[in-house]
């Protein structure tokens, strides 16, 4: 069912249009205005992106060639690239300079919210472009009457406020239905071996999305169609696994990085074969649908990493209990509308892509942040928001499906990159029963354990107890999941959520990427299974160590439970990372499977702790819950943390892995970074 996400007169809304560029085409020109630098750079971008909507409605813009295409955005981006935006006034550091302190937040997140217009151009959304034309407008006659930061920001708020029927509303409907087919047209209708379809999704088009096109277009059918089909058949299998009816679903969201375009449009064809809708939504670009913890979607790598973490709390402006309130009451409402399309929902299927060049984020003091209020705020919106979605999407009947490809920045050299690429489609198309078979005698050996102790190898730290759960009826249940190549590729682990009282150490490692930020000598401390104490060794202020682990792990929390307790069993993933020495850049979706890894937040089993799964032996997975996840019983909002990040430890880094068993009796797992368990030892090879 398609739904009506735009409900405007287009000719009216061109008359809008036309009214506020015939204003803001002017302010260039004007003297003696108050922050004349700022509002004459963005009405200049604003200037451009109407010169789009008019070359797009004329049908010029389907006529430029890739060069024309390239120069057009690098004009669109230029006080974004990293190489100029030291000056931009898109940077805080430079607001500080211009302006009184008290105006520096509201004129970031208004400039924030001044880029959105260009993806509102690009997918036709007129509406949502005259929006932003008319708040920069009202805010520009703010500041030129000698208005104060505080109207300034309540113009803000309430922009945000009055159009939450609007952007609300749409962005639940693109989450859930087919309304929105830009994406899909693209993809699907497209020439895709012509690369000017890059510049039709009104995202940024750097070196890796043109390089990832372009190698993709050297590939034949068949190995396209390997990789397109292996992510649809482990989503496909994952409802297998888990013992659901995937009879009962029809609607998938699909979220990739652009470039993949060629083996997404395959994996579109086997999932429309399969009898599933296709949902291909964007990352949120607009303030009223961002998050400071998660934006999920399609994008881009994007011009300058630094701008968006400079502007990642722009939303603070309207982040109160009131305007979240009602975003709930506007999610109901839609909810409500959309109920039958949710109840299709089989959940995602995430590609992801690693190998981007290092980022370290530099903290800006006068950029916008949330205070412990405002934190508090945003995560018990979280909470509600995903207890009501709940109530339409039965998760029990859901799967998810996750896959990752190389970007070309990996490899300095096109050969080596392409090499890496073969052998992650070997790595992510391994045979399963050869694993599963030596994961089971794994399993068969923890089960018997109160404890596993993991001990690091030469250089690293790491000395970990982790408390398992008390098994009722070992002949019948367990508390580690076997997992093979279906939701989760590639195949590669058994995993657990343990017990938090008595989980308790210090884990250590040299080198990990997580959330996109390059960690060196991460040590985490770990008493009765919530973390106590964290550093990392990548700046030379504690300060700055702790906040980078902060973004990259806490999400905003002053502490996080161990959720999830693993041992990766793919030693081929770990040889394909030593042999290309790219183990800091290996995506966790691989990393996890090349060694021991912990994740803290949520347990894997978050919001599906009651729905109980079965291992290939028929036993029942009975480890789903810990100390935090149990409330939901008594107080649902503070069961969740919604977040869930691994953290592993490369083989080369370990030591061992072995049991306690309640008689005092040992076993090894791994000995010296070596699988040594009868039966285990063919994954070694």
């Amino acid at each position: 069912m398609v739904f009506d996400i735009y409900s405007w007169d287009k000719r009216v809304i061109v008359e809008r249009i036309n009214l506020a560029m015939d204003r803001i085409s002017l302010i260039r020109a004007e003297e003696d205005i108050k922050f004349k630098d700022f509002f004459a750079e963005l009405a200049s971008f604003l200037e451009k992106v109407n010169d789009i909507r008019r070359k797009k409605e004329s049908g010029e813009f389907e006529a430029l060639s890739f060069e024309e295409l390239k120069d057009m955005q690098d004009e669109l981006f230029y006080d974004l690239r990293e190489d100029i935006y030291a000056g931009s006034v898109y940077n805080p550091d430079v607001l500080e300079k211009l302006f009184d302190k008290d105006f520096v937040s509201p004129l970031l997140s208004l400039g924030f919210e001044v880029r959105a217009a260009l993806v509102s151009v690009y997918e036709g959304d007129l509406e949502g472009f005259v929006n932003i034309l008319e708040l920069f407008l009202q805010v520009y006659g703010i500041a030129m009457e000698g208005g104060s930061a505080k109207e300034i920001a309540d113009a803000i708020y309430w922009y945000a406020s009055d159009y939450l029927d609007v952007t609300a509303r749409k962005r639940i409907i693109e989450s859930f239905t087919t309304s929105n087919r830009f994406f899909y047209n693209i993809i699907m209708n497209d020439d895709l071996s012509d690369l000017r379809y890059l510049f039709k999704f009104g995202e940024y088009i750097g070196s890796n999305e043109t390089n990832t096109a372009k190698y993709l277009n050297s590939l034949d059918n068949e190995t396209v169609r390997l990789c397109a089909k292996t992510f649809v058949d482990g989503y496909r299998d994952g409802f297998f696994a888990m013992q659901k009816d995937i009879s009962k679903r029809s609607v998938v969201s699909l979220i990739y990085n652009i470039g993949f375009e060629r083996i997404v449009k395959e994996a579109v064809i086997f999932f429309e074969d399969m009898g599933f809708e296709v949902v291909l939504q964007r990352k949120p670009y607009r303030l009223a649908d961002m998050s400071p913890v998660k934006n999920r979607g399609i994008c881009s790598g994007g011009v300058n990493r630094q701008f968006e973490y400079d502007h990642k709390f722009d939303m603070n402006i309207f982040t109160k209990k009131a305007y979240l309130d009602r975003k709930l009451e506007v999610s109901k409402q839609t909810f409500e509308e959309i109920k039958e399309n949710m109840s299709k929902y089989g959940g995602p299927a995430l590609m992801e892509s690693f190998g981007e060049m290092e980022f370290l984020p530099v903290k800006k003091k006068c950029a916008n942040a949330f205070g412990e209020k405002q934190n508090n705020l945003m995560t018990n919106y979280r909470n509600e928001l995903m207890l009501l979605q709940d109530e339409y999407i039965d998760t029990s009947g859901t799967a998810f499906c996750i896959i990752a490809w190389p970007l070309p920045s990996i490899a300095e050299d096109e050969k080596i990159y392409s090499n890496i690429f073969d052998d992650i489609i070997r790595i992510n198309t391994l045979d399963v029963t050869k694993y599963k078979d030596a994961q089971q005698k794994i399993i068969d050996a923890l089960d018997k354990a109160d404890t596993v102790s993991i001990v690091g190898g030469e250089g690293n730290k790491t000395s970990l107890t982790i408390k398992l759960h008390e098994l009722k009826d070992a002949t019948k249940e367990t508390n580690f999941e076997n997992c093979g190549a279906d939701v989760n590729i590639p195949v590669g682990e058994v995993f657990t959520s343990p017990v938090l009282k008595g989980t308790e150490g210090t884990l250590f490692v040299k080198d990990v990427f997580l959330s996109g930020y390059h960690l060196k000598n991460l040590c985490i401390k770990v008493e009765d299974g919530m973390i106590e104490d964290y550093t990392c060794e990548n700046f030379e202020s504690e300060e700055d160590n702790k906040r980078i682990i902060d973004d990259a792990v806490l999400k905003g929390h002053k502490s996080l439970p161990m959720g999830e307790f693993a041992i990766g069993t793919n030693v081929i993933a770990y040889n394909v990372a030593k042999k290309y020495d790219i183990f800091e850049k290996m995506p966790i979706l691989i990393a996890e499977k090349m060694g021991p890894h912990f994740a803290f937040g949520d347990t894997c089993y978050s919001h599906e702790e009651d729905n109980i799964t079965y291992n290939p032996d028929g036993k029942a997975i009975t480890a789903r819950d810990n100390e935090c996840s149990i409330i939901r019983k008594t107080d649902i909002k503070k069961a969740y943390f919604n977040c869930h990040t691994d953290i592993t430890i490369p083989l080369a880094e370990l030591g061992d892995i072995y049991t306690n068993e309640p008689d005092g009796a040992h076993t090894y797992i791994i000995r010296d970074g070596k699988f040594v368990l009868e039966g285990s030892e063919i994954l070694n090879e």
